[in-house]
């Protein structure tokens, strides 16, 4: 790709997210690349109509951009420095009450989407690693056991599991004391090996049920479980990209299915860094007219993945600069409550 069919896609992809409309060669020769007659305008965008990167939604109309052509616009736009907006707003927004993790994360992702007109999402994973404050398992009839799990910051996370036989409340509330003893400040993960000989010594007579609650309670917490929230899904209603109900409803499957959202944000945890998927670069199907950009975080020393999801048509510049402030924000909030 030349120096010149680059500068060309960068403007016909930036011209349609700000205007929504074709963009012709003359439209490209006023407006960004001067210097250079329409026709030659008009030759090379012909060029790369051929190689994928336009398309014309009809013969006598400008072109529009692809999947692809955003792929260059995208990458472009995260190589070089940018420049944060709302900067100052969004610090205040955050960093003016101090919240629970779950309200702190309702909060920024309604903060997320009023700015940026897409779908927020965030996510806290790895509840292995998380440290727990507390463990409480209710009996709710029989042997249906109720599991609630309350970590550090007050994000709470609840299971429900039937044991091989009822069970005592007594025996389940002295369980509960047990596992609250040896867990409470800790991760499941640094305490689980020993958690089985301790807890269950002098708890004979309900060792089976009790062994498999511990094992239904380990089974929770080391599968890769998000706890998830959303905002701005009615809100995108408004868009004119999603008028097609396919498209809304791709975004909807995603949210509610949560396991290829999960995914996604698996693959953004371990790379630590920015994730843009375009098209059909998602793994979701429908999700081909959609963009989705993945940040991850900490929120009170917990990690966590921010993001977006929108029409391929998004500002891409506005929606990074929003992530990014929003987690300078957030890292600005856990060295405050370090203190």
């Amino acid at each position: 790709m030349t120096e010149r069919q680059l500068s060309i896609i960068l403007a016909v992809v930036y011209e349609y997210i700000k205007t929504g409309e074709p963009a012709g060669s003359r439209t490209i020769v006023k407006k960004y690349i001067k210097g250079l007659s329409p026709a030659t305008i008009r030759n090379e965008m012909a060029d790369l109509e051929e190689l994928g990167y336009f398309y014309q939604p009809h013969s006598s109309s400008g072109r529009l951009p692809t999947a692809r052509a955003y792929r260059v616009y995208v990458d472009s736009i995260t190589s070089r420095a940018r420049h944060h907006l709302h900067t100052d707003d969004i610090r205040r927004e955050i960093l003016g009450s101090r919240r629970g993790i779950e309200d702190l994360l309702n909060h920024v992702t309604h903060l997320m989407s009023r700015l940026t007109s897409c779908v927020a999402v965030a996510a806290v994973p790895a509840l292995e690693d998380a440290e727990i404050q507390h463990i409480d398992l209710m009996l709710m009839g029989g042997n249906n056991v109720l599991a609630l799990i309350i970590l550090r910051g007050g994000l709470v996370h609840h299971s429900q599991f039937n044991l091989p036989y009822d069970v005592d409340a007594g025996n389940l509330e002295e369980l509960s004391r047990r596992l609250n003893t040896v867990v409470s400040g800790h991760s499941w993960s640094e305490v689980k090996d020993v958690l089985y000989q301790y807890v269950l010594s002098g708890l004979e007579d309900a060792e089976i049920s009790c062994r498999d609650a511990i094992s239904e309670l380990d089974r929770f917490l080391t599968e890769q479980n998000y706890k998830f929230f959303s905002s701005g899904a009615r809100q995108i209603l408004d868009l004119p990209h999603f008028q097609t109900i396919s498209r809304i409803q791709a975004v909807l499957n995603l949210l509610e299915q949560e396991k290829p959202l999960a995914r996604m944000i698996e693959k953004c945890k371990e790379s630590e860094a920015l994730k843009i998927s375009l098209g059909e670069e998602n793994e979701t199907e429908g999700m081909e007219d959609n963009a989705m950009i993945l940040i991850p975080a900490r929120l009170r020393q917990q990690k966590a993945v921010l993001g977006l999801i929108g029409p391929l048509r998004m500002d891409y510049e506005k929606s990074i600069s929003v992530l990014e402030t929003v987690v300078d924000a957030l890292d600005e909030d856990n060295a405050g409550g370090e203190k």
